[in-house]
């Protein structure tokens, strides 16, 4: 059995199933490893790795009356002696607090501002005609996925946040995490989990070898364009097969096209011709796609997405839908909101207990038309009477910063 602890629970004999810091800045060659030696656990203190995943079949299992770690203050000398251990204070415990959604944020920005490396040069191997492991995002895709099962509100909500220049990148990062999150909604195995994750991560890679005057045009395409673009697919699935990678991640990239009415490229394949994998990737692409801003368009505001999306008959799968819609919510972090109270609000934490009672930001009264004072609402709490009325765009009323009061 897997399970996350905090670190300052270590103890020797726990089998590290994976570290919740980041695999380009912790001090460990590998991820998973016995625990033998109290230099490890103060390296990982030290390293600020504030959670980690146990196996409890390979190694010793945390007990709620036991919970003991090499003193964080100990010197080297004591450290490197197994019989100095301390037990930990409840005090202590008390003192391990659980991270805030704007922390979590924080962890979020910084995993893909360290990613950004990585892709870029995945996608650069790609045009020069470089061969690509795919085994090598591995370590990404468990970055991402740790980050998911830490809070999938926060890395989701941060993906939507693009440029033009780093749209790219960016957008095959969102669509991993979209997709490992979707899976983990559906309670697909470890193995089925990172596939997901690895398909979505080079699901694009295709665009990597168009021409780049029709790849970095600023514009719309035009048709003839458009149809060049609409190659990528085929492109992205051969470099991919031609790698070795699995035949559900080049399937993926083949495939994230289809829609389930059949009139989808590049096979036009129809219901469940298409599979699983694809039919999520649809679903998961066209949701960062719209939901970022591109030089020729204004990104659509989540919730308001949410509902255009559910009404794209034959579009997508409509039972994945509804557990995409259960995963991101009905009004997903970052969605501007009318309250009952006639208030404007912007979402800044999923609902616990209800999809439509989230914790908001109100910042702006529809009656005077003016800012008030910015106030944090539990919409769950069973004291509070307001509700939501419904989504509000965003472009109709034209806040500038709307994205600092959820970050």
């Amino acid at each position: 059995m897997t399970r996350r602890i905090a670190s300052t629970e270590l103890r020797l004999g726990m089998y590290i199933q994976k570290l919740g810091g980041s695999w380009m800045k912790h001090p460990f060659l590998r991820g998973s490893f016995l625990l033998t030696n109290p230099d490890d656990i103060k390296s990982i203190l030290e390293a600020g790795i504030e959670d980690v995943w146990i196996d409890e079949e390979k190694g010793q299992a945390i007990q709620e009356s036991d919970s003991i770690t090499p003193s964080i203050h100990a010197t080297a000398e004591e450290s490197s002696d197994t019989q100095n251990v301390t037990q930990q204070t409840a005090e202590d415990k008390k003192s391990v607090v659980q991270s805030s959604m704007e922390d979590d944020i924080k962890r979020a920005r910084k995993l893909f501002n360290d990613a950004k490396p990585q892709v870029l040069a995945m996608y650069k191997d790609a045009r020069l005609g470089k061969a690509i492991d795919p085994h090598t995002t591995l370590p990404l895709v468990n970055e991402i996925d740790l980050m998911v099962q830490r809070n999938s509100a926060a890395i989701l909500s941060v993906a939507r946040l693009k440029t033009h220049d780093d749209y790219t990148y960016m957008h095959s990062l969102a669509v991993c995490a979209l997709m490992i999150s979707l899976a983990r909604q559906l309670n697909m195995d470890e193995e089925q989990i990172k596939l997901a994750g690895v398909g979505g991560l080079m699901h694009d890679l295709g665009k990597s070898l168009m021409p780049l005057e029709v790849l970095n045009k600023p514009g719309k395409l035009s048709d003839a364009e458009y149809d060049i673009m609409k190659k990528h697919p085929a492109a992205g699935a051969k470099l991919l097969e031609n790698s070795g990678a699995a035949p559900e991640v080049v399937d993926i990239a083949l495939h994230h096209h289809e829609k389930i009415n059949g009139l989808g490229y590049p096979n036009r394949l129809q219901g469940n011709e298409i599979s699983l994998f694809s039919r999520m990737a649809a679903i998961c692409d066209v949701y960062d796609a719209v939901t970022s801003e591109r030089a020729y368009k204004q990104a659509w505001d989540p919730a308001g997405t949410i509902r255009e999306m559910a009404k794209w008959e034959g579009h997508f799968d409509k039972q994945l839908f509804n557990a995409f819609v259960k995963m991101v919510g009905i009004y997903p972090v970052g969605s501007l909101v009318r309250l009952t109270t006639q208030r404007l609000a912007v979402v800044i934490e999923p609902g616990l207990t209800s999809l439509v009672k989230p914790k908001v930001k109100v910042f702006f009264s529809l009656r005077s038309k003016a800012p008030i004072q910015i106030q944090v609402v539990d919409l769950a709490l069973p004291s509070c009477k307001e509700t939501i009325d419904g989504p509000e765009d965003p472009a109709k009323w034209n806040f500038k910063q709307l994205e600092q009061l959820w970050q």
